[in-house]
């Protein structure tokens, strides 16, 4: 049997870790075993993670299966754009300038900031009583 092309890209968002594998084909979109509308219910959620595709213009040349865990469902929607970023990257680096150009390569460090003590959350204060 003669090896598939195949390109992957890993992306991670918050808490969320995406692997996306892109082959040739004819744009259907996967994630978890599950079809791209039924996982991603927003049309937000949607856009964001089509986006490399769309900006790049290859939507309908490659199948997009990826494999998400961790984190909320936007997070994950972040973390297979990037993930998808970087497989296109994979299959032609001329593509970067496009990318990068869209800050699509660069990953969003933002996490949830910790709980301090003598705090009631990260930011959030104890009720202050004067008297």
């Amino acid at each position: 049997m003669a090896e598939q092309a195949q390109f992957y890209g890993t992306g991670r968002r918050k808490s969320s870790i995406a692997r996306v594998f892109l082959r040739p084909g004819t744009g259907e979109f996967k994630v978890n075993d599950r079809p791209f509308e039924q996982y991603f219910v927003t049309e937000g959620q949607r856009v964001a993670a089509r986006q490399p595709l769309v900006v790049t213009e290859t939507a309908g040349n490659f199948s997009v299966t990826a494999t998400v865990n961790g984190g909320g469902v936007n997070g994950q929607a972040g973390a297979v754009r990037l993930g998808i970023a970087r497989a296109l990257l994979e299959f032609s680096p001329e593509l970067r300038a496009r990318l990068k150009g869209e800050g699509m390569l660069s990953r969003d460090a933002r996490g949830k900031e910790r709980k301090k003590y003598g705090q009631k959350g990260a930011r959030k204060r104890f009720q202050f009583s004067k008297r």
